[in-house]
């Protein structure tokens, strides 16, 4: 079987789940990384037996024998990284959020679009069987009608105005790291923009927003999401019809769900994966790169830039 060789782009907590998760997949394989330190990226190299380590990342972009590029870096370099390796002819997975802003996103579609080269967001809970048999269980109208969504990630990370989570330079807040797992999870299953946003946030004492409650308003459904650097959320996403409702524990990384008519339990799924999650994700795009395409039909072009959108109307609300 044809494989993917995938150079990473940064050698950090991300960039070691891809590459460990890499060992469940069969169509690609990591064949270099790239850090901003050698010593990071031999290191690196040599946990997951990885063949080429880089210092910087043009040289990673300019090798020839590299098919695709995972960006796993800060917020702020994702937009500059993934045009930088677009523009060396390589596919490129880039991390969420994919960009800082929607016309930041639409800058760096631009790019996919003028070079030809395929570009996907790493949501990778999009890829996930447990929310692909919960839809599917949405779809039969095994729920009714849908009437609410119920999703949020928040775990609480120590105040240090230094550190990349609170660093305004690196684009930090809870909004960008972690807040658009739920608002993923509310366009997932609704599958559109809300009518409007209503917002509740709070702010660390540097002014980065480390609490924030949204509320989504569709034509006939209502999505209730919120992200926390200062809690620990339940984190369980609940799919909600006039019939019954879908239970996610853990929804931005689900194993799970159970589907449950009123108090009854009368169904459920678990995936049994070897990996992380991320193989689903990795498995996916390299299939897409090897047919050809230009752009994941799960997370589209036109997804990301709603995510950015969506989290544009939510900062004007702070």
């Amino acid at each position: 079987m044809k494989k993917i060789r995938w150079g990473v782009v940064g050698a950090g907590t991300i960039a070691n789940t891809f590459a460990a998760d890499m060992a469940h997949v069969a169509n690609a394989e990591v064949a270099a990384v790239a850090a901003r330190n050698l010593d990071s990226a031999e290191e690196f190299a040599g946990k997951y037996g990885i063949s080429k380590a880089y210092q910087g990342y043009e040289k990673l972009y300019a090798d020839q024998d590299i098919d695709a590029v995972y960006i796993a870096t800060p917020h702020t370099l994702h937009s500059r990284n993934s045009i930088d390796a677009l523009k060396a002819g390589k596919a490129v997975l880039c991390e969420k959020p994919i960009t800082t802003s929607a016309a930041e996103c639409q800058e760096l579609l631009g790019v996919a679009d003028a070079t030809g080269n395929y570009l996907m967001e790493a949501m990778w809970t999009w890829f996930l069987p447990a929310l692909s048999k919960a839809k599917a269980w949405v779809d039969a109208g095994r729920i009714g009608e849908l009437r609410h969504v119920k999703a949020e990630l928040g775990y609480p990370k120590t105040y240090d105005p230094h550190s990349r989570l609170y660093d305004p330079s690196l684009a930090g807040g809870c909004l960008l790291d972690m807040g658009i797992y739920p608002i993923a999870i509310a366009r997932y299953f609704t599958g559109k923009s809300p009518d409007d946003i209503h917002v509740v946030s709070r702010r660390a004492p540097n002014g980065i927003d480390d609490d924030v409650a949204m509320l989504f308003n569709y034509d006939n459904c209502i999505a209730t999401l919120a992200t926390s650097f200062r809690c620990k959320l339940p984190n369980t996403a609940y799919i909600i019809g006039t019939e019954g409702y879908i239970e996610i524990p853990h929804g931005w990384s689900a194993r799970e769900c159970n589907l449950y008519a009123m108090h009854e339990q009368i169904d459920s799924f678990t995936d049994n994966r070897r990996g992380s999650g991320f193989e689903f994700q990795i498995e996916a795009v390299s299939s897409d790169i090897l047919r050809g395409r230009k752009e994941s039909a799960v997370v589209t072009h036109a997804a990301s830039l709603a995510f950015q959108q969506d989290m544009d109307h939510i900062r004007e609300k702070f």
